[in-house]
Protein backbone atom coordinates (compact mmCIF):
# COMPACT_ATOMS: atom_id res chain seq x y z
CA UNK A 1 0.00 0.00 0.00
CA UNK A 2 1.32 3.26 -1.30
CA UNK A 3 -1.02 5.76 0.94
CA UNK A 4 -0.26 6.86 4.08
CA UNK A 5 -2.51 7.46 6.57
CA UNK A 6 -4.31 10.53 8.47
CA UNK A 7 -5.09 8.66 11.91
CA UNK A 8 -6.86 9.77 15.20
CA UNK A 9 -6.72 8.10 18.29
CA UNK A 10 -9.61 9.36 20.76
CA UNK A 11 -9.09 9.39 24.81
CA UNK A 12 -5.28 9.46 23.87
CA UNK A 13 -4.36 11.00 27.16
CA UNK A 14 -3.86 7.62 29.35
CA UNK A 15 -1.57 5.38 29.22
CA UNK A 16 -2.75 3.33 26.37
CA UNK A 17 -3.36 6.10 23.84
CA UNK A 18 0.75 7.25 24.74
CA UNK A 19 1.77 4.02 24.09
CA UNK A 20 -0.47 3.87 20.23
CA UNK A 21 1.05 7.04 19.96
CA UNK A 22 4.73 5.74 20.06
CA UNK A 23 3.71 2.88 17.89
CA UNK A 24 2.15 4.83 15.19
CA UNK A 25 4.87 7.84 15.26
CA UNK A 26 6.90 4.67 13.78
CA UNK A 27 4.37 3.34 11.63
CA UNK A 28 4.88 3.55 7.91
CA UNK A 29 1.28 3.73 7.39
CA UNK A 30 0.96 7.00 9.33
CA UNK A 31 0.93 10.06 7.58
CA UNK A 32 -0.47 12.45 9.88
CA UNK A 33 -1.07 11.33 13.75
CA UNK A 34 -4.02 13.22 15.36
CA UNK A 35 -4.75 13.29 19.02
CA UNK A 36 -7.66 14.10 21.11
CA UNK A 37 -8.55 13.95 24.82
CA UNK A 38 -11.27 15.60 27.36
CA UNK A 39 -7.73 17.10 29.28
CA UNK A 40 -4.78 18.75 28.10
CA UNK A 41 -3.19 18.21 31.57
CA UNK A 42 -1.39 14.76 30.55
CA UNK A 43 1.94 13.84 28.23
CA UNK A 44 -0.11 13.24 25.17
CA UNK A 45 0.20 16.60 24.00
CA UNK A 46 4.27 16.26 23.44
CA UNK A 47 3.55 12.55 21.90
CA UNK A 48 1.07 13.34 19.14
CA UNK A 49 2.04 16.36 16.65
CA UNK A 50 -1.62 16.96 16.61
CA UNK A 51 -3.02 17.03 19.54
CA UNK A 52 -6.61 18.67 20.57
CA UNK A 53 -9.18 19.05 23.85
CA UNK A 54 -12.63 17.66 22.96
CA UNK A 55 -15.66 17.06 24.48
CA UNK A 56 -17.10 14.24 27.20
CA UNK A 57 -19.09 11.66 25.95
CA UNK A 58 -21.52 12.98 28.23
CA UNK A 59 -22.07 15.85 25.91
CA UNK A 60 -25.11 15.72 22.99
CA UNK A 61 -22.83 17.41 20.65
CA UNK A 62 -19.77 14.39 20.90
CA UNK A 63 -20.42 12.70 17.86
CA UNK A 64 -21.07 15.48 15.85
CA UNK A 65 -18.18 17.33 16.57
CA UNK A 66 -15.99 14.31 16.33
CA UNK A 67 -17.41 13.58 12.50
CA UNK A 68 -17.01 17.33 11.53
CA UNK A 69 -13.22 16.97 12.88
CA UNK A 70 -12.88 13.88 11.12
CA UNK A 71 -13.78 15.67 7.45
CA UNK A 72 -12.35 18.66 8.55
CA UNK A 73 -8.76 16.55 9.22
CA UNK A 74 -9.23 14.26 6.19
CA UNK A 75 -9.16 11.51 8.94
CA UNK A 76 -9.28 7.52 7.30
CA UNK A 77 -8.66 5.90 10.66
CA UNK A 78 -9.94 6.44 14.02
CA UNK A 79 -8.74 4.23 16.96
CA UNK A 80 -10.93 5.08 20.20
CA UNK A 81 -9.61 4.23 23.40
CA UNK A 82 -11.25 5.70 26.29
CA UNK A 83 -13.99 3.04 27.62
CA UNK A 84 -16.39 5.34 27.89
CA UNK A 85 -16.38 6.13 23.96
CA UNK A 86 -16.04 2.50 23.20
CA UNK A 87 -18.88 1.80 25.66
CA UNK A 88 -20.86 4.61 23.82
CA UNK A 89 -20.03 3.33 20.27
CA UNK A 90 -20.78 -0.30 20.66
CA UNK A 91 -23.98 0.56 22.60
CA UNK A 92 -24.68 2.87 19.87
CA UNK A 93 -23.69 0.22 17.07
CA UNK A 94 -21.25 3.16 16.13
CA UNK A 95 -18.30 0.49 15.17
CA UNK A 96 -18.05 0.83 11.63
CA UNK A 97 -17.28 4.11 10.42
CA UNK A 98 -16.87 7.94 11.75
CA UNK A 99 -17.89 10.26 8.93
CA UNK A 100 -15.66 8.69 5.99
CA UNK A 101 -13.29 7.40 8.43
CA UNK A 102 -13.02 3.66 9.03
CA UNK A 103 -13.13 2.64 13.20
CA UNK A 104 -11.33 0.04 14.38
CA UNK A 105 -12.27 -1.57 17.58
CA UNK A 106 -12.94 -5.18 18.47
CA UNK A 107 -15.98 -6.32 16.87
CA UNK A 108 -19.49 -6.14 18.91
CA UNK A 109 -19.78 -9.40 20.81
CA UNK A 110 -16.53 -8.98 22.40
CA UNK A 111 -17.34 -5.90 23.73
CA UNK A 112 -20.68 -6.88 24.77
CA UNK A 113 -19.39 -9.27 26.80
CA UNK A 114 -16.13 -7.78 28.35
CA UNK A 115 -17.46 -4.40 29.34
CA UNK A 116 -19.71 -6.10 31.86
CA UNK A 117 -18.12 -8.56 34.35
CA UNK A 118 -20.97 -10.41 35.04
CA UNK A 119 -21.97 -10.85 31.07
CA UNK A 120 -18.21 -11.84 31.06
CA UNK A 121 -18.73 -14.90 33.66
CA UNK A 122 -22.23 -15.76 32.21
CA UNK A 123 -20.61 -15.98 28.78
CA UNK A 124 -17.56 -18.09 29.99
CA UNK A 125 -20.06 -20.49 32.05
CA UNK A 126 -21.98 -20.94 29.21
CA UNK A 127 -19.23 -21.81 26.69
CA UNK A 128 -17.37 -24.07 28.85
CA UNK A 129 -14.24 -21.88 29.65
CA UNK A 130 -12.84 -22.48 33.17
CA UNK A 131 -13.37 -18.93 35.41
CA UNK A 132 -14.00 -17.79 39.02
CA UNK A 133 -17.53 -18.24 40.22
CA UNK A 134 -19.25 -14.70 40.18
CA UNK A 135 -22.24 -13.35 41.68
CA UNK A 136 -24.38 -10.35 41.38
CA UNK A 137 -23.41 -8.23 44.78
CA UNK A 138 -26.95 -7.57 45.27
CA UNK A 139 -28.52 -11.05 45.42
CA UNK A 140 -25.89 -11.66 48.17
CA UNK A 141 -27.37 -12.20 52.05
CA UNK A 142 -24.48 -13.64 53.15
CA UNK A 143 -20.57 -14.77 52.05
CA UNK A 144 -19.57 -18.71 53.08
CA UNK A 145 -15.71 -18.01 52.31
CA UNK A 146 -13.25 -15.48 52.47
CA UNK A 147 -11.65 -13.88 50.85
CA UNK A 148 -13.17 -12.59 48.04
CA UNK A 149 -13.02 -10.14 45.40
CA UNK A 150 -15.20 -7.36 44.90
CA UNK A 151 -15.43 -5.46 41.64
CA UNK A 152 -17.49 -3.24 40.17
CA UNK A 153 -19.86 -4.86 37.10
CA UNK A 154 -18.78 -1.51 34.71
CA UNK A 155 -15.81 -0.47 35.95
CA UNK A 156 -11.97 -1.23 34.16
CA UNK A 157 -8.32 -1.03 35.11
CA UNK A 158 -7.67 -1.75 38.50
CA UNK A 159 -9.74 1.14 39.82
CA UNK A 160 -12.97 -0.23 42.56
CA UNK A 161 -11.84 -3.63 43.04
CA UNK A 162 -10.94 -4.56 46.44
CA UNK A 163 -10.59 -8.06 48.20
CA UNK A 164 -12.81 -8.25 51.38
CA UNK A 165 -12.34 -10.38 54.48
CA UNK A 166 -15.89 -9.42 55.77
CA UNK A 167 -19.38 -8.74 55.59
CA UNK A 168 -18.54 -5.67 57.02
CA UNK A 169 -16.02 -5.00 54.49
CA UNK A 170 -18.85 -6.02 51.98
CA UNK A 171 -21.21 -4.16 53.02
CA UNK A 172 -18.75 -1.12 53.42
CA UNK A 173 -17.42 -1.00 49.62
CA UNK A 174 -20.91 -1.62 48.67
CA UNK A 175 -23.06 0.74 50.63
CA UNK A 176 -23.75 3.27 48.16
CA UNK A 177 -24.42 1.69 45.05
CA UNK A 178 -25.01 -2.45 45.24
CA UNK A 179 -26.23 -2.31 41.93
CA UNK A 180 -22.84 -2.07 39.76
CA UNK A 181 -20.71 -4.46 41.96
CA UNK A 182 -20.28 -8.36 41.13
CA UNK A 183 -18.56 -10.78 43.83
CA UNK A 184 -15.95 -13.20 42.22
CA UNK A 185 -14.38 -16.17 43.79
CA UNK A 186 -10.64 -15.49 44.74
CA UNK A 187 -8.29 -17.06 43.15
CA UNK A 188 -4.58 -16.62 44.37
CA UNK A 189 -1.72 -15.58 42.62
CA UNK A 190 1.02 -17.95 43.96
CA UNK A 191 1.14 -19.72 40.25
CA UNK A 192 1.72 -16.27 38.93
CA UNK A 193 -0.84 -14.09 36.90
CA UNK A 194 -1.47 -13.98 33.20
CA UNK A 195 -2.11 -11.01 30.66
CA UNK A 196 -2.58 -12.18 27.63
CA UNK A 197 -2.69 -10.35 23.71
CA UNK A 198 -5.23 -12.09 21.75
CA UNK A 199 -5.75 -10.77 18.19
CA UNK A 200 -7.89 -12.59 15.56
CA UNK A 201 -8.30 -11.25 11.77
CA UNK A 202 -11.43 -11.10 10.04
CA UNK A 203 -10.08 -14.19 7.92
CA UNK A 204 -10.15 -15.90 11.30
CA UNK A 205 -6.41 -15.94 11.83
CA UNK A 206 -5.65 -16.28 15.68
CA UNK A 207 -2.27 -14.91 17.22
CA UNK A 208 -1.76 -14.38 20.69
CA UNK A 209 1.44 -13.56 23.13
CA UNK A 210 0.98 -14.51 27.05
CA UNK A 211 3.19 -12.76 29.91
CA UNK A 212 3.47 -13.75 33.42
CA UNK A 213 3.12 -10.37 35.13
CA UNK A 214 3.47 -8.18 38.33
CA UNK A 215 1.26 -5.33 39.01
CA UNK A 216 3.09 -2.60 40.02
CA UNK A 217 0.06 0.76 41.62
CA UNK A 218 -2.64 -1.60 39.36
CA UNK A 219 -0.64 -1.69 36.15
CA UNK A 220 1.89 -4.39 34.74
CA UNK A 221 5.30 -3.13 35.66
CA UNK A 222 7.17 -6.49 35.18
CA UNK A 223 6.59 -9.42 32.99
CA UNK A 224 8.15 -12.08 31.09
CA UNK A 225 6.87 -13.83 28.11
CA UNK A 226 6.27 -16.97 28.60
CA UNK A 227 5.01 -20.48 26.27
CA UNK A 228 1.88 -22.23 28.16
CA UNK A 229 0.05 -24.31 25.53
CA UNK A 230 -2.94 -24.83 27.69
CA UNK A 231 -3.27 -21.02 28.00
CA UNK A 232 -2.57 -20.63 24.01
CA UNK A 233 -5.16 -23.37 23.44
CA UNK A 234 -8.01 -21.45 25.56
CA UNK A 235 -7.40 -18.06 24.35
CA UNK A 236 -7.65 -19.67 20.39
CA UNK A 237 -10.91 -21.47 21.65
CA UNK A 238 -12.23 -17.71 23.23
CA UNK A 239 -11.34 -16.03 20.00
CA UNK A 240 -13.55 -18.24 18.01
CA UNK A 241 -16.66 -18.61 20.61
CA UNK A 242 -16.59 -14.57 20.62
CA UNK A 243 -16.45 -14.24 17.15
CA UNK A 244 -13.60 -11.70 17.76
CA UNK A 245 -12.36 -9.44 15.03
CA UNK A 246 -9.61 -6.74 16.49
CA UNK A 247 -7.41 -7.12 19.67
CA UNK A 248 -8.40 -7.89 23.23
CA UNK A 249 -6.58 -8.28 26.61
CA UNK A 250 -7.46 -11.60 28.79
CA UNK A 251 -6.45 -11.75 32.08
CA UNK A 252 -6.10 -15.34 34.02
CA UNK A 253 -4.76 -17.09 37.07
CA UNK A 254 -3.90 -20.79 37.70
CA UNK A 255 -6.27 -22.51 40.13
CA UNK A 256 -6.59 -26.36 40.55
CA UNK A 257 -3.35 -26.82 38.15
CA UNK A 258 -6.38 -24.87 35.12
CA UNK A 259 -5.89 -21.44 34.23
CA UNK A 260 -9.10 -19.98 34.89
CA UNK A 261 -10.30 -16.41 32.41
CA UNK A 262 -11.39 -13.39 35.60
CA UNK A 263 -11.09 -10.73 32.95
CA UNK A 264 -11.66 -9.97 29.34
CA UNK A 265 -10.95 -6.24 28.68
CA UNK A 266 -12.12 -5.73 24.58
CA UNK A 267 -9.68 -3.00 23.48
CA UNK A 268 -5.92 -2.91 22.79
CA UNK A 269 -3.99 -2.94 26.66
CA UNK A 270 -1.82 -1.13 28.50
CA UNK A 271 0.61 -3.98 27.33
CA UNK A 272 0.26 -3.02 23.86
CA UNK A 273 3.67 -1.19 23.22
CA UNK A 274 5.63 -3.97 25.07
CA UNK A 275 4.29 -6.50 22.96
CA UNK A 276 4.86 -5.05 19.74
CA UNK A 277 8.65 -4.45 20.57
CA UNK A 278 8.13 -8.16 20.97
CA UNK A 279 6.86 -8.32 17.81
CA UNK A 280 3.55 -9.04 18.50
CA UNK A 281 1.99 -5.68 16.61
CA UNK A 282 -1.48 -6.27 16.98
CA UNK A 283 -2.41 -2.55 16.77
CA UNK A 284 -0.29 -2.51 13.04
CA UNK A 285 -2.26 -5.47 12.07
CA UNK A 286 -5.46 -4.13 13.09
CA UNK A 287 -4.73 -1.59 10.66
CA UNK A 288 -3.78 -3.88 8.42
CA UNK A 289 -6.75 -5.98 8.63
CA UNK A 290 -9.31 -3.17 8.47
CA UNK A 291 -8.13 -2.08 5.10
CA UNK A 292 -8.00 -5.35 3.68
CA UNK A 293 -4.06 -5.69 3.67
CA UNK A 294 -2.14 -8.97 4.21
CA UNK A 295 -1.03 -9.44 8.22
CA UNK A 296 2.53 -8.61 7.97
CA UNK A 297 4.93 -10.51 10.40
CA UNK A 298 7.78 -9.80 12.58
CA UNK A 299 6.67 -11.87 15.52
CA UNK A 300 10.41 -14.13 16.61
CA UNK A 301 10.93 -16.21 19.45
CA UNK A 302 10.93 -14.38 22.87
CA UNK A 303 9.95 -16.16 25.16
CA UNK A 304 11.87 -15.56 28.42
CA UNK A 305 12.08 -11.69 27.54
CA UNK A 306 11.44 -9.03 30.24
CA UNK A 307 9.96 -6.03 29.98
CA UNK A 308 9.86 -3.22 32.72
CA UNK A 309 7.12 -0.44 32.94
CA UNK A 310 9.04 3.42 33.28
CA UNK A 311 8.35 6.39 33.28
CA UNK A 312 8.99 9.76 31.07
CA UNK A 313 8.97 13.70 32.24
CA UNK A 314 8.34 16.48 29.91
CA UNK A 315 8.74 19.82 30.71
CA UNK A 316 6.87 22.65 28.71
Amino acid sequence: MNKRLNILVTGCGGDIGQSLGKILLKSPYTKNLFGIDISDKNAAKFIFPNFSVGLRIANCEYLKKLEAFTDDNSIDIVIPIAEPELRFFSENSVLDSIGNAKMITASSKALEVGFDKYKTAQFLEAEGFPFPRTYLAKDITTIQSFPVILKSRTGSGSKNIYKIDTMDEFQFYTRNNIEDYVVQEFITDKNGEFTCGLFRSSKGEIRSQIFKRELISGYSGYGEVIENKTITSLLEKLAVRLDLVGSINVQLRISENSPKIFEINPRFSSTVLFRHLFGFEDLIWSIEDRLGLKLSDNRKDVVGKKFYKGYEEYIK
